[in-house]
């Protein structure tokens, strides 16, 4: 199994599993900074990480991110439609 490394040296494996890198991604610059990040150290740490990846890589983790926020803003615009009906 291929990892890469962020910026702080953690290793990622990269195994298809893009919960990993968010996980991986909230503990070295979010967690670690103790809430204390800006929007410009986040895309810096994930352009490293793409640096490091494939061109086949980056596909496949790119389409499990389309596929995994298609489903956030479905189940978010079902949510908002829910709490518009009335109770019963």
């Amino acid at each position: 199994m291929r990892t890469i490394k962020t910026t702080s040296g953690a290793d990622i494996r990269l195994d298809g599993d893009l919960l990993a890198v968010m996980e991986a991604l909230y503990r070295e610059v979010t967690a670690k900074r103790a809430l204390e990040r800006s929007f410009e150290d986040m895309v810096r740490e994930i352009q490293h990480l793409i640096a490091q990846m494939t061109d086949e890589e980056c596909r496949a983790y790119l389409a499990e991110s389309l596929f995994l926020n298609t489903v956030k803003y479905e189940n978010d615009k079902l949510e908002a439609y829910m709490k518009k009906l009335p109770r019963r």
